[in-house]
C-alpha cells in the first residue's frame, strides 16, 4: 500500500476528565515531518492551568472513583480491550507515529504491535498482583503485607518511542490501580492523545487517564512539582532527569527515571563476526540511533577489531536511509534540526580529536533530516564521541586485549543502561553478563525482548524498573498490617 502525506495537518486536543479540551489557541505547536518538511500535526501548548485541571481529575478519580477499588479482573478486562483497540487502529497509529517522529513505517507498525502486547501482559499482572502473610509472629500476631496503588502518577515521555515507551508504563500504572496525567513530547504527542481516546472506548472511567500536551516548561515542570501528584515517571536525558529529581523534592514524591546511555557492544574473538557485524550495525542504526539503549560503543578484541570494522563498513553502505513512508526504508529521519546539529557537531569533534572516519559522517542532501550511518575507529577514551550520548547513528570502535580490559572499558562510563555481548563461549557470556554494570544485557543479539522482562538502568541511567512483574511494583506502596489474635496482654496491671 502506497502511503501519502496528509493534505492538511491533523489537530490534536488535550484530554482531561474524559473529554477533549482546548487550550490557548494562540500557543499552538505545529509539528513538521522531519523527513518531509511539511506540517503534519498541531497540538496545544498546555500550561500550569491545564496541568492543575488534569491533576484534579486524576485526584478525584483516585480518591473517590471506582478504578482503584475495582478488582484485578475488572482492570484486566479494560486493559485487554485496550490492546484489541490498539491492533484495530494499528495502521492509523503507525502512520501518525512515522509522520511525527520520522521513523520507518515498518518500524512504527512493529512498535504498535509490541505495545499491544504490553497492554495484554499488564492485564495479566493486574490479576496476579498480591501481597504476603506471616503466620509465625510472636505474641499471637498475624501479619499481612499488602500492595496498594501509589496514587496519581505523572508520566512524562520522550519523542523517540512515544507510543511504545508509553506502553511500557501506562498499562502497569493502571494495572496497579493508579490514575495518571500524561505529558508527551511536544514533537510527538499525537499517538498519546489517540491512546487516551481508545482507553475511553475500552471503558476506562473518566479522569483515570488525562493528557496535557505542550512543552517541558511549563507543563512538565508543573507535573513534577505538583503537590497532588504522588509519583513521576520520566524518560529522557540524564540532565533533565536530574532536574526532575530535584523538582520532586518539593513534596518528597517517588520518582522513576529511565535516562541516557552510552552502551557497549563487547565482541570477543570467538564470536560469529558476520552475525556480530550485522547486530552491531542494527544496534547503532535502529531508530536512526535515537535510542537510549543504542549500542554506540563497539569494544572489540584486538585480533578481530580490523576485520569486524571492515564487515560493518561494508554493511553500512547497504543500509537503506530515506523516506520513512516507503516500505523498504530501514533508517528514517532525525527528529529535528537541533538534534541533527548535535549529531553533526559530535562527528566534527571526533574528526578534530583524531578519530578515523571509516564511513558516513555527513547529512544526506535533499529534503529531510537524514544522517548517514557513521563509523569511527582510532577512538580514545577521552574523546567526546567515546563518552557522550550522541543519540544518532554514530559508532565508535575501541579495541581491547583481555577479558578484564574489555569489561573495565565497558564499565568506565557514568551510564549503565544496556550492554551487548557477542561470543560463542558460554563461560565468557555468563561471566561478562555478571560483571558488566547495566540494567539490560543481550548475548548474541541486541535491542530485543518482551513485556515479561524488566527494564531500567544502573548508575546515572536511571532509578527503578519498568515492565515485567517488577514494573507494576513501581506503582504500588507496601503496607504491613499486624492483627492481634486472642487477647492482648495488658500493659497496666491491677
Amino acid at each position: 500500500m502506497e502511503l501519502h502525506l496528509p493534505a492538511t495537518p491533523r489537530r490534536f486536543e488535550m484530554f482531561i476528565d474524559g473529554c477533549s479540551v482546548s487550550g490557548p489557541s494562540s500557543a499552538d505547536i505545529v509539528r513538521q515531518s522531519p523527513a518531509h518538511g511539511v506540517p503534519v500535526s498541531v497540538y496545544q501548548s498546555g500550561t500550569a492551568r491545564e496541568v492543575d485541571a488534569a491533576v484534579a481529575a486524576a485526584r478525584r478519580a483516585f480518591d473517590h472513583g471506582d478504578w482503584p477499588r475495582v478488582g484485578g479482573a475488572g482492570r484486566a478486562a479494560v486493559l485487554l480491550r485496550a490492546a484489541t483497540l490498539i491492533r484495530e487502529h494499528r495502521e492509523e497509529l503507525a502512520i501518525v507515529e512515522t509522520l511525527e517522529s520520522g521513523k520507518p513505517i515498518t518500524q512504527s507498525r512493529g512498535e504498535v504491535e509490541n505495545a499491544a502486547g504490553m497492554w495484554e501482559y499488564a492485564a495479566g499482572v493486574a490479576r496476579v498482583l498480591h501481597g504476603d502473610s506471616f503466620n509465625n509472629l510472636d505474641g499471637g500476631l498475624f501479619g499481612i503485607v499488602v500492595r496498594e496503588p501509589i496514587g496519581v502518577v505523572g508520566i512524562i515521555t520522550p519523542w523517540n518511542f512515544p507510543f511504545f515507551i508509553l506502553a511500557e508504563r501506562l498499562p502497569f500504572v493502571l494495572a496497579a490501580g493508579c490514575t495518571a496525567v500524561l505529558k508527551p513530547s511536544e514533537f510527538t504527542s499525537g499517538t498519546t492523545v489517540m491512546m487516551a481516546g481508545l482507553l475511553k472506548t475500552a471503558g476506562l472511567p473518566d479522569g483515570v487517564v488525562n493528557v496535557v500536551t505542550g512543552y517541558g516548561d511549563p507543563a512538565g515542570q508543573a507535573i513534577t512539582e505538583h503537590r497532588d501528584v504522588d509519583m513521576v515517571s520520566f524518560t529522557g536525558s540524564t540532565a533533565v532527569g536530574r532536574s526532575t529529581l530535584i523538582a520532586s523534592a518539593r513534596n518528597i514524591k517517588k520518582v522513576g527515571l529511565e535516562l541516557g546511555g552510552k552502551n557497549p557492544q563487547l565482541v570477543f574473538a570467538d564470536a560469529d563476526l558476520d552475525a556480530a557485524a550485522d547486530g552491531v550495525l542494527f544496534g547503532v542504526c535502529f531508530n536512526a540511533g535515537q535510542c537510549c539503549v543504542s549500542g554506540s560503543r563497539l569494544l572489540a578484541e584486538r585480533s578481530i577489531a580490523g576485520p569486524l570494522a571492515d564487515r560493518i563498513v561494508e554493511l553500512a553502505r547497504k543500509v537503506r536511509v530515506g523516506d520513512p513512508l516507503e516500505e523498504n526504508t530501514q533508517v528514517g529521519a532525525i527528529v529535528n534540526e537541533k538534534q541533527m546539529g548535535r549529531i553533526l557537531g559530535y562527528i566534527e569533534q571526533g574528526q578534530q580529536a583524531g578519530a578515523r572516519l571509516l564511513c558516513g559522517g555527513a547529512r544526506r542532501p535533499g529534503t529531510g533530516l537524514f544522517v548517514e550511518p557513521t563509523v569511527f575507529s582510532g577512538v580514545e577514551e577521552g574523546m567526546s564521541i567515546a563518552t557522550d550520548e550522541i543519540f544518532g547513528p554514530v559508532l565508535c570502535i575501541q579495541p581491547f586485549d583481555t577479558f578484564e580490559e574489555g569489561l573495565a572499558l565497558a564499565n568506565r562510563t557514568q551510564y549503565g543502561l544496556s550492554a551487548t555481548v557477542w561470543t560463542s563461549n558460554l563461560d565468557t557470556a555468563i561471566r561478562a553478563s555478571r560483571e558488566v554494570k547495566a540494567g539490560r544485557v543481550w548475548v548474541n543479539t541486541t535491542i530485543t525482548g518482551g513485556p515479561e522482562m524488566p527494564i531500567g538502568g544502573f548508575k546515572q541511567s536511571g532509578i527503578g524498573r519498568e515492565t515485567g512483574l517488577y514494573g507494576v511494583d513501581e506503582y504500588t506502596e507496601i503496607k504491613s498490617v499486624q492483627i492481634q489474635l486472642g487477647g492482648r496482654q495488658r500493659w497496666v496491671r491491677e
